[in-house]
């Protein structure tokens, strides 16, 4: 990660309301390549209506987005996949009834001169994405309700960089999953880095952020209370952030520390 280089995605003073509630209010976050930010706070805090503003799923009220230093239009899910912005939710949604190499292009199948589908070309692909991302993974026949929860998240992931994903948005990742496969999930976002793509990492365990994340964001009814790297703060220091609003030494400030610190 180098911070002099342009950022993959600024997101600068972004606002969402419902109903006439503020659910992001003026919210600001960046991600440089190579690098994880990992977003927190409590339930509705704001953390995933901003991210999903980004991924095309709520179209924002105002604010700018800028994905390579360029502003971006994102209005929908399609427009967000242009940009190379792709999401790997919690419920992977992933085609359990059929393998690896069918769930990597679902939707976008390959086909053979006479235009029936070219099964050798998708699995030929298939373990060569999978065998950059998950070398150790080899059930590329089986139905992939038939895999573990750790290599239903290696499918999910490929299928995302398999179209030159740039920008991840991964939602609770190691949410119901055991200690292997939690570091299986580790192992896979350290060999997306490695590639120069960026990841936003959503979660509500402070302890998978710290193992995994670079930065982190805290958000707070609806505002980022500040940014930190994880190396400057310590998990109480964060655990203040999201609880309190308290915004410690070594960490940047955003509005939402600024209300708190004048209220309190």
């Amino acid at each position: 990660m180098d911070q002099n280089t342009t950022p993959l995605v600024e997101m600068k003073d972004i606002s969402i309301s419902f109903g006439g509630i503020r659910a992001v209010d003026h919210a600001s976050i960046d991600l440089y390549p190579g690098e994880v930010v990992g977003l927190l706070g409590h339930n509705g805090a704001g953390k995933s209506t901003l991210i999903k503003i980004l991924s095309g799923a709520y179209k924002r009220d105002s604010g700018e987005i800028f994905v390579n230093g360029e502003p971006a239009t994102i209005n929908n899910p399609r427009d967000a996949k242009e940009f190379g912005i792709e999401t790997i939710y919690q419920t992977l949604a992933v085609a359990d009834n059929v393998d690896a190499a069918a769930n990597l292009f679902l939707g976008r199948e390959l086909q053979t001169p006479w235009g029936t589908l070219d099964d050798v070309a998708m699995e030929a692909k298939a373990r060569e994405v999978m065998g950059r991302l998950n070398p150790n993974f080899k059930r590329f026949k089986e139905p992939v309700k038939s895999l573990s929860g750790g290599q239903r998240q290696s499918v999910a992931i490929a299928r995302a960089i398999l179209f030159n994903a740039r920008i991840l948005i991964m939602d609770e990742p190691t949410a119901a999953l055991g200690p292997q496969e939690t570091q299986q999930v580790g192992e896979l976002i350290t060999e997306l880095k490695k590639s120069g793509i960026g990841i936003f990492l959503i979660s509500h365990d402070i302890h998978d952020v710290f193992d995994l994340a670079d930065r982190v964001t805290v958000m707070k009814n609806g505002q980022v209370v500040g940014h930190a790297r994880t190396a400057d703060v310590t998990k109480d220091e964060v655990l203040g952030m999201i609880i309190l609003g308290k915004c410690p030494p070594k960490a940047t400030p955003g509005a939402g520390a600024l209300a708190y610190s004048e209220a309190g």
